[in-house]
């Protein structure tokens, strides 16, 4: 009888390979396909010694070489070339397997699949892979959503793989149908705005300071073996300090400033908006990506008006002090929208999905993983929720102690005209949080003056109009 595999790869481009790859290494015996079959030779060929690998070539024998229940991981690109492949493998699958897409797909098209598949008796479980080529083969950050009895099968293999920290697998269970990918695309919302608040962090550091690249590197150095340890911050300095061997200037310096996106920050907006949810912090980083890809505007902006020119002094001596603190307080509000967003996604689709969980799985393996998730995790335990991350008691103190460096650093910004969009949209929205009344009384009464749409009073329950065109009476609608 042929080896039977515990459970099966299929798109074995860089992030399917090595995840396959990882799978072997904890002892599983995988099964591994491609449209392209000469992937799966060249797998074999060079990793056959890392673990038991069943390759097959026609997706009837890969199907045939999964034992029961079926397990199917699907890694390629997100959309038509997913669906493509389900509509492939579903009909040779029987009740009780199950398809797992580990691409990075919207969470909508995930609740059809899932719906779609749920009636053919299989399940579809969207799983959310963080951590890139390197995390697939080490151990990333995994974010299933599906059934709860799909996750009792397969739940104790992505946790084997997934990575650790202190003891605890970066993976869990988060809710049904399209709870994993949601939280993936917010996740990646917040690796949007993380790196837009790094960047502004650096820009500032550079034109208000005068420093290299090589000098600003150190200070991430510095700055990551504090509360900013991180992975993106310490990408960072490497990536300052890299020397371009062609034309030895600053890597940074050769490479062309217009930075790309693949939408999953776009997504995370635009179901923010869906859902009425402010990430500002979010927004602006996907905005400042699309303002830099717009090099005619940029061109055209050369002859604009405005200030220029470096600190001094002791102003300069306390600038980097107060731009760390500026960044920590930022990051805070990108992943206090970012959780806000997470909750209200599970409020609406009923996921039930616990925020601290999520920081915990955060905590290794991802993009985003930082020293910080720890301190999430310990503000949603024990049963008493914060309204908001902001509120948190260590979060509230941690911003309290920063606010007036980060105050400073976004007026120097405008004074010097830096653009700071990620530091600007953070600290506005800790001050609204603090503001006990809004302007919006203003743009309620502007609405119901040219299209009578109405207005609640804060005196009085009930919906009112007023006759501005008239005596200016007011009527209850």
């Amino acid at each position: 009888m042929a080896k039977q595999a515990q459970i099966g790869v299929t798109g074995l481009a860089v992030m399917g390979r090595n995840l396959a790859r990882n799978l072997a290494r904890h002892g599983y015996t995988v099964a591994v396909h491609n449209r392209n079959t000469q992937r799966v030779e060249d797998l074999v060929e060079q990793f056959g010694d890392e673990g038991d690998f069943v390759p097959a070539r026609k997706p009837e024998d890969f199907v045939a070489s999964l034992e029961r229940p079926r397990r199917l991981v699907i890694m390629v690109k997100a959309g038509d070339p997913t669906d493509a492949v389900i509509d492939q493998f579903a009909p040779l699958l029987d009740e009780g397997d199950m398809i797992v897409d580990g691409g990075n797909a919207h969470f909508e098209d995930t609740r059809r699949r899932e719906k779609a598949l749920r009636k053919r008796g299989l399940h579809f479980v969207g799983t959310g892979i963080s951590g890139g080529e390197e995390g697939a083969l080490n151990g990333p950050s995994i974010m299933p959503g599906g059934s709860t009895e799909a996750y009792e099968s397969l739940g104790p293999l992505l946790e084997d793989i997934a990575a650790s920290v202190d003891g605890r697998p970066c993976c869990t269970h988060l809710g049904q149908d399209g709870a994993g990918h949601f939280v993936k695309m917010v996740h990646n919302g917040i690796e949007y705005a993380d790196m837009q608040l790094i960047a502004e962090s650096y820009d500032l550091l550079r034109r208000a300071l005068g420093m290299e690249p090589a000098a600003i590197a150190e200070v991430f150095r510095t700055w990551n073996e504090g509360r900013l340890e991180s992975y993106l911050i310490e990408i960072t300095a490497e990536v300052l300090a890299h020397t371009d061997a062609h034309t030895g200037r600053p890597f940074v310096d050769v490479v062309l400033d217009q930075a790309e996106q693949k939408g999953t920050g776009r997504w995370t907006v635009q179901t923010a908006l869906d859902l009425g949810v402010p990430v500002s912090g979010i927004a602006e980083a996907v905005f400042a990506r699309s303002l830099s890809g717009h090099a005619d505007l940029r061109e055209a902006g050369q002859d604009l008006p405005g200030p220029s020119g470096t600190l001094s002094g002791a102003e300069a001596d306390r600038f980097a002090d107060d731009v760390e603190q500026a960044l920590y307080a930022s990051k805070i509000v990108a992943y206090a929208q970012g959780v806000h967003q997470i909750q209200a996604g599970s409020e609406a689709y009923g996921w039930n999905i616990d925020p601290g969980a999520v920081a915990a799985i955060w905590r290794g393996g991802c993009i985003i993983r930082a020293r910080f998730l720890n301190r999430i995790t310990e503000s949603y335990e024990g049963g008493h929720a914060p309204a908001s991350l902001l509120t948190a008691p260590y979060f509230r103190d941690a911003i309290g102690d920063a606010q007036d460096a980060w105050r400073r650093v976004v007026a120097t910004a405008a004074r010097l005209g830096v653009p700071t969009p990620g530091f600007s949209a953070a600290l506005s929205y800790y001050d609204a949080l603090r503001s006990r009344r809004l302007p919006a009384g203003l743009i309620q009464g502007q609405r119901d003056y040219f299209g009578a749409h109405t207005y609640r009073r804060t005196d009085t329950d009930g919906t009112f109009h007023t006759l501005w065109g008239a005596d200016r009476t007011e009527t209850e609608s």
